[in-house]
């Protein structure tokens, strides 16, 4: 496969994803606001853009509409769904020869019908429409693609996007404190609530819901599930013959950050959840690195405020 090609579908992976995730974290926090008078607006927006990798304006008091012009309809910053949907049909556009023409129109459309302006009565429809397009451009993408070196890469985005998107979403929360939404609402904005429910029979806890969100092998939204997604795409993509250890950079740092994950005791990751976070989200960005430099290294890699500090 050509480096190009492979360049745009790993990005086309991570673009779709990272459009849903911010819809899920805006949608989270905005309603937030809505519903607690006693949150201090200019705080919590101010917080929300740092963890979303923005750096808010210091001159004046924030509103949440400078928040969702900031994070979802301003297509010329990075770090907007807006800006992702372009990215992801502009990348679409150019592997046009490989991706399926259901993918390619799911896009487009999206492109073309994504709002300039929303007004705050409409966010939480905007954002249960940008659900809504990702989660029909990701079943194309199930549907129509074959398993090949193709299908590897773009999975290989969408997990790595997803398990950076889950840490800004646990940050978040950590960093709220008692002001911030209940487990429950962090567990329905993600789909996660009654999975949890299955797996836990009762009343969301913040150790529970923590672990399930991010040690649960079986729930596809959890941030081990994604890591060990990641890591299995890179194994597709170059199959490892070498007898000691591993020449990948990229599956060696996802295995050392799975292992801290699963062998730190929940309470201890609980007591540095933002710390931990944190580091989550430096690993996807130096794997995201790390692949661009063995597979693509002649691209530059696609800008965001978070990847580029």
């Amino acid at each position: 496969m050509l480096s190009r090609i492979a360049e745009s579908l790993f990005w086309i992976g991570r673009y779709i994803e990272r459009a849903d995730g911010t819809a899920r974290i805006l949608d989270v926090y905005l309603q937030l606001l809505l519903e607690d008078v006693a949150v201090d607006e200019d705080t919590a927006c101010r917080a929300l853009l740092g963890v979303m990798g923005h750096d808010a304006p210091p001159e004046r008091k924030l509103t949440r509409v400078d928040v969702v012009n900031t994070l979802a309809t301003d297509r010329s910053q990075p770090a907007s769904i807006a800006y992702s949907v372009n990215a992801a049909r502009e990348n679409a556009r150019r592997a046009r020869e490989i991706i399926s023409t259901e993918l390619w129109e799911v896009l487009n459309a999206t492109y073309a019908n994504m709002p300039r302006r929303v007004s705050p009565e409409q966010v939480h429809v905007m954002f249960g429409w940008v659900r809504e397009r990702a989660a029909l451009a990701g079943g194309m993408a199930d549907s129509t693609a074959s398993r090949d070196d193709a299908w590897s890469f773009l999975n290989l985005g969408r997990f790595i996007e997803r398990a950076d998107m889950v840490a800004r979403l646990l940050a978040t929360r950590a960093l709220t404190e008692a002001s911030g939404p209940s487990w429950t609402t962090i567990l329905r904005s993600v789909g996660a609530y009654e999975a949890y429910l299955r797996t836990y029979r009762g009343v969301p806890s913040s150790t529970n819901a923590a672990e399930f969100l991010l040690l649960d092998r079986l729930f596809p939204r959890s941030i081990l599930f994604s890591i060990r997604g990641a890591e299995d795409c890179l194994h597709d993509i170059e199959p490892r013959h070498d007898r000691v250890g591993y020449v990948d950079p990229a599956q060696r740092m996802l295995g050392q950050i799975r292992a801290e994950l699963e062998f730190t005791p929940i309470q201890e990751i609980i007591e540095r959840l933002p710390t931990v976070m944190d580091k989550v989200q430096s690993t996807t960005t130096a794997v995201s690195h790390a692949v661009r430099e063995r597979y693509f290294p002649t691209h530059n890699l696609p800008a965001w405020t978070r990847e580029a500090s």
